[in-house]
Order: C-alpha cells, then sequence, then structure tokens
C-alpha cells in the first residue's frame, strides 16, 4: 500500500510558483506516494515570526498545528525555511508552554524538507531525470543551517543525466525574508555578491530548494538582464521547464 504523505504547500509555492508544487507532486507520485494535500492550511507563521510579532506567528502555529493534527503520515515541505519554522520556530514559541509544545513536537517529528524526505526517508537519489546543460546549486541559509540539509539535494541533482553540477558557496543571498524590506541596500549588496557567484559558475539555472531565495535571486538576475533563470530542485527532477515563471 502506497505511503500517504501531507503536502505543505507553503505561501509562495501556492500564491505565486505553482508549477513547483505541481512537479513536486509529479515526482512523489512517480516513487509510489500518495500526496494529499491539508486543504485548510495557510501561512506557518514564519514572517510574523521573523518580525517579532510573536503573538500573531502563535496563532498561525496552533492553526496549522491543528490543520495537521486531523491528518496522517509525514509532512513534506518543498521549503526548507517553513520547514525550519515547523520543526524549530514552534519550538521557540512554544517552549513555556507544555501542552502546545507536545503538540507542536509531535508535528516536528512528523516534517521534512522535500529532498530531505526522498533521500533519508525514502532512499530515492536517482528519478530518471536528464537535464543537458550546467546547473548551479544554491544552498539556502535554513534549509542549510536550521535543518542541516546539505548533501540530499546534491545527491538528487547528481542523478541528473547529462547534468553539469555546479555547487555555490553557501552564503546568503540577501533575502531573509523581511529583511530584503526592512535592509533593503544591506539585502542588494548580499545579492550583488551572490550573483557574482552565478556568472562565474557559468550555470545556465540556478537551482534550489527554497522558491523564496530563487526568486529574489532570479529578480536580481533579470535586473541585470541575465539569461540565467532559476529552478526548483522538483522542476528538474520532474524533467519540467527549468525556470520560475
Amino acid at each position: 500500500m502506497a505511503e500517504t504523505i501531507q503536502l505543505f504547500a507553503t505561501c509562495l509555492v501556492d500564491s505565486l510558483f505553482p508549477e513547483v508544487g505541481e512537479a513536486v507532486v509529479e515526482v512523489l507520485s512517480s516513487v509510489g506516494v500518495h500526496v494529499s494535500v491539508p486543504s485548510h492550511q495557510t501561512c506557518c507563521g514564519q514572517p510574523a515570526f521573523n518580525a517579532g510579532y510573536l503573538g500573531p506567528a502563535r496563532r498561525m502555529a496552533k492553526y496549522t498545528i491543528e490543520v495537521l493534527e486531523d491528518t496522517v503520515g509525514p509532512v513534506v515541505i518543498p521549503s526548507g525555511s517553513c520547514a525550519a519554522m515547523i520543526r524549530k520556530g514552534y519550538l521557540e514559541l512554544f517552549a513555556d508552554d507544555p501542552e502546545w509544545l507536545m503538540r507542536a513536537q509531535e508535528i516536528a517529528g512528523r516534517t521534512y524538507e522535500f529532498s530531505e524526505f526522498l533521500v533519508d526517508r525514502l532512499r530515492v537519489t536517482d528519478l530518471g531525470a536528464s537535464y543537458s546543460g550546467q546547473l548551479a546549486y544554491h544552498p539556502s541559509c535554513h534549509t542549510l543551517r536550521e535543518l542541516g540539509v546539505d548533501h540530499q539535494p546534491l545527491a538528487l541533482l547528481g542523478e541528473v543525466a547529462g547534468a553539469q553540477i555546479h555547487p555555490l558557496e553557501p552564503v546568503c543571498c540577501g533575502f531573509g525574508g523581511l529583511f530584503a524590506v526592512d535592509q533593503a541596500e544591506i539585502s542588494t549588496e548580499i545579492l550583488a555578491r551572490k550573483l557574482e557567484q552565478v556568472a562565474a559558475s557559468g550555470a545556465e539555472v540556478v537551482v534550489g530548494c527554497d522558491v523564496s531565495c530563487l526568486m529574489h535571486i532570479e529578480g536580481g538576475l533579470r535586473y541585470n538582464s541575465s539569461t540565467v533563470r532559476c529552478a526548483h530542485v522538483a522542476q528538474i527532477l520532474a524533467g519540467r521547464k527549468a525556470a520560475l515563471r
């Protein structure tokens, strides 16, 4: 019997990049996983949490926990930052609330970032994907530092036939959610350094596990009239058009 997972789509995927969500479903289905999408899911609360609005963040976290408590199976998230919020941020939010901390821990224990779920839980790396060209992998901060997900995306990309993989230095792209708005000048300077890395790699596509970072990087690329585009790792694995729209 196929394992059922709960896809927590994230706000950006749901609202701006539905093609990424479709690619995630396609990849998971191809390895025999049944994908369920909780219909009442909303924001995990990370923007409020990062801005210091802990009251609203707790309300959103409680709602998300309640939605996921009504489901069974692993929670898979195509975003390291949102996965980190549920696995790490919720435990911080409810550190002084034993009842909700226990409930948060139960959900956290079921939660996986997309590439992490494929490699660590399913033991899958070869999805039969192919791509003729050069791909640069951007390790986003939350995925790498909060979750410790480092080799999993590269293991998946390493099995993509015909692709040449160029891991970029593990430094921030400058997005940081609200940071890019509150500290726009600093964010722009950090992004400029990342764009230099991308140009030096010679890659045609920047691949990552967070559409938030990819959106930020692609914005910089387009502003500079670069032909390089960005894609979520799921898009590459699904053989879809390798670019955010």
